[in-house]
């Protein structure tokens, strides 16, 4: 219902004991919006409800903002290039940067809501070079744009993440979505390494945050109305009342338990057996995360101004490394 998902946020705000920034991602407009006038398998966003669809994200955004949970962001539209059995749209790039730049863009500002940031694509990482140039070519709609979101399914492509950067530096990344598809795989620890690997090496490209997809399912990998069952960091076995931690969940606490919000990213040379980044926080206390994906033991020295340490990771495993100013 929607008091109950507005009553989640709160209650995870609680938790964290802090605001959180909240990225809100339609995954399809209404059906009668809809070249097929359905919710699913596709379709795409009639012309002539272009204005009226730019106008449901405003009364969105406001309604949350009554109940006092604000939007940081929205993405145009979840994975705009894929038709899927379950809710999808699809766009051209063409459609999205027009959408953007005569549309969804203007009326937030119009709004009020101009600091409401726009992220575009939200698609894999294989295609968004070619999405990003073509509404970042469009100064108009680019000015709109706070950046562009990805995932990770498919080819993990890592280097068109570093090619988005290198083309418009003053365009923000962000990864909107990943998850372990095909069911829940309970205790695998290749999906924690998954984790670890595409963290890092997304983070070492200029991308300014990591969003999981979904935190905490059941222990089938659900509920899900299309049986599209997948894993989560936490799930939950209701039979028993347990939750069931996953290497996820492991992989995923080197990061958000020690990188903080408003930490920059540090300059890390590591060796081809390591995957490795690091950060700085304002204290200048300096975060680094490790992962050895070897069957061995590494041994390595860790250099940190003028200073070294010898550090040894074992096989297969995920480490986090703190150092602060005396």
């Amino acid at each position: 219902s929607p008091r109950a998902l507005l009553a989640s946020p709160r209650i995870a705000q609680r938790a964290a004991g802090r605001p959180l920034q909240l990225l809100a991602s339609p995954w399809s407009p209404p059906a009668w919006m809809k070249t097929n006038d359905r919710m699913d398998d596709g379709g795409r966003l009639k012309p002539e409800c272009r204005a009226v669809w730019a106008q449901c994200f405003v009364r969105f955004i406001r309604a949350y903002q009554a109940e006092g949970v604000p939007i940081w962001g929205v993405s145009v539209q979840n994975e705009p290039m894929a038709q899927q059995r379950w809710e999808s749209c699809l766009y051209t790039a063409e459609e999205e940067r027009d959408f953007v730049r005569d549309h969804l863009g203007p009326a937030l500002r119009e709004a009020g809501l101009g600091d409401v940031k726009i992220v575009v694509w939200d698609h894999n990482r294989d295609l968004m070079v070619e999405r990003a140039r073509v509404i970042y070519s469009d100064p108009q709609a680019a000015a709109f744009v706070w950046g562009t979101g990805f995932h990770w399914y498919g080819p993990e492509n890592f280097e068109h993440v570093q090619q988005v950067h290198d083309a418009w530096p003053d365009k923000h990344l962000l990864f909107t979505e990943g998850c372990q598809e095909g069911g829940p795989h309970i205790g695998s620890w290749e999906v924690g390494e998954r984790y670890a690997r595409n963290v890092i090496a997304d983070l070492n490209r200029w991308t300014v945050g990591w969003i999981d997809w979904n935190l905490l399912l059941d222990e089938h990998g659900g509920p899900n109305h299309v049986g599209n069952f997948c894993s989560a960091p936490v799930l939950a076995d209701a039979a028993r009342g347990e939750l069931l931690h996953q290497s996820g969940y492991w992989a995923l606490g080197h990061f958000a338990r020690f990188i903080r919000p408003g930490a920059r990213r540090a300059l890390c040379v590591a060796t081809p057996d390591i995957d490795a980044t690091a950060f700085v926080d304002d204290a200048g206390s300096a975060t680094v995360v490790v992962s050895n994906r070897r069957d061995d033991e590494l041994r390595f020295a860790l250099c940190i101004a003028g200073s070294s340490s010898v550090i040894e990771l074992p096989p297969r495993s995920i480490g986090t490394l703190l150092f602060c100013p005396p």
